[in-house]
């Protein structure tokens, strides 16, 4: 795969694919989750990895949720406690210890982290003692190994350049500002107000505090967005220049996310300006030097991103890609997702569930998933095709013990229309998503899931554009 395309992707092309789709996070998809999967299962799967002969030497990546806010923002569509009362996060810390004790009771102190990422909510709606006093609480059970990606999210609104001197002093490495559009009026819009002038103070104290990489992330398709006022924020992010950068499509969803429910949808705009937007987004980013990691991603040269992309290491996690290498995930907090070998498991949604459960000594797990073998192929594949843009039917036929071409019969048929859109190539030793096919990846990922193969709900996930 070649870092990025020769010429501009064409909106006509970009308007052909706009349908639904799972950003494949996962292999199966969240949404598959059910509540047969017990507190029972989970432990099972945790004392699986305590077994295992190199148990100890398999590193680990924590994801952390800290479910608080300030403030609402109309389009959030993640799990979130609208809340000014900062008295909230201490109880909330005391129970995410027990939930580590709970975990470091059967794996054992010190198991090694490579991967360790605090996301919201707003993480820095706890103040720098909290921070503190949760970073130590994970540092006396895991050990942080050195080289690793420790990331959290970071709401300009609640930061300056003190607290920046304390998270680099926790140890975070990267960071990821909530941008989401410059323009003062989209901002009023989604009830997120905060100066260009603010966001570019403090990427510029993070540098100066010599972070790894810093992202921000964007969001076309809100409300008073149109393709010129977003061409707008596209020069100011380009003179930002963020290593990183994160572009997503708003997913309007109202029945499901009560907050869209104040967004005006005669205030949003059409398909054709959408489409508008990420064409001259992608165009934008890939002039001003970026590379097109994938999906939604894109990254400078030098960022640790685009070198896995172009060394063939890019991974894909709950977080989106990564450069740590493939390994179990414990979630921790209200609405947490971890995957613990062939499993996959989801948190109480709610605060009173997730600490009814941990005061009577159990896991706060409320469903998940035990995989299949055939969803342990697909994930292969799909996997493969997601993070490498290739897939070697040898190597999936000497780990799965299938023959792929029978195995995936409908599939390979199905492919023959995306390789006649020039999407993909397929020869006899495997499948290769084109340059221009990397665009359009989750497509390509869609013909191998079983899933949406036997139902019509993709109107619940968002659009690839």
């Amino acid at each position: 795969m070649n870092a990025a395309v020769a010429e501009p992707i064409s909106e006509d092309l970009l308007r052909r694919f706009d349908v639904s789709g799972p950003r494949y996070t996962s292999y199966p998809t969240a949404d598959r989750f059910v509540e047969a999967f017990s507190v029972e299962d989970y432990t099972q799967a945790l004392m699986l990895r305590r077994s295992g002969a190199a148990a100890m030497t398999l590193p680990l990546s924590l994801y952390v949720h800290i479910p608080f806010c300030e403030s609402l923002c109309y389009y959030c569509a993640c799990n979130k406690i609208i809340t000014k009362h900062h008295d909230r996060a201490a109880p909330y810390l005391r129970y995410l210890s027990r939930e580590v004790d709970l975990h470091t009771a059967l794996l054992g102190v010190g198991q090694a982290v490579t991967q360790l990422h605090l996301g919201g909510g707003t993480p820095t709606f706890l103040s720098d003692d909290e921070l503190r006093e949760l970073m130590a609480m994970l540092r006396r059970n895991f050990t942080l190994a050195p080289g690793g990606e420790y990331s959290i999210e970071v709401d300009p609104r609640t930061i300056d350049a003190g607290r920046l001197d304390t998270l680099a002093e926790l140890g975070f490495n990267r960071l990821s500002f909530g941008v989401q559009d410059f323009d003062p009026e989209v901002q009023k819009a989604v009830h997120r107000v905060q100066p260009a002038e603010q966001v570019f103070a403090l990427v510029e104290a993070a540098r100066q505090r010599n972070f790894d990489s810093i992202n921000v992330d964007l969001i076309y398709g809100l409300p008073r967005q149109s393709p010129e006022s977003f061409d707008r924020t596209l020069a100011q992010v380009t003179e930002l220049r963020p290593d990183r950068i994160a572009l997503y499509a708003y997913a309007h969803l109202p029945e499901r996310f009560k907050p869209q429910r104040r967004i005006s949808t005669v205030e949003l705009p059409g398909g054709s300006a959408k489409v508008a937007m990420l064409a001259r987004s992608m165009a934008a980013f890939m002039e001003a030097g970026y590379v097109y990691v994938g999906m939604d991603h894109f990254a400078l040269p030098t960022d640790a991103l685009a070198i896995a992309k172009r060394q063939g290491r890019l991974h894909r996690n709950f977080q989106g890609y990564s450069t740590q290498p493939d390994c179990d995930l414990i979630g921790l907090g209200v609405s947490s997702i971890g995957r613990i070998g062939a499993t996959y498991s989801q948190n109480a949604k709610t605060l009173e569930e997730y600490y009814d459960y941990l005061d009577q000594g159990h896991f706060p797990v409320v469903r998940g998933l035990a995989l299949s073998r055939d969803d342990l192929v697909r994930r292969a594949v799909i996997m493969a095709l997601m993070c490498q843009g290739q897939v070697s039917f040898e190597s999936i036929e000497l780990g799965y013990l299938v023959d792929f071409r029978n195995y995936f019969a409908s599939e390979m048929e199905a492919l023959h229309k995306l390789a006649e859109q020039g999407l993909v190539a397929v020869d006899d030793s495997g499948i290769q998503v084109t340059d221009m096919g990397w665009f359009f990846v989750r497509a390509v990922a869609m013909v191998f899931d079983r899933y949406l193969q036997t139902d019509r709900t993709r109107a619940k996930f968002s659009k690839i554009i």
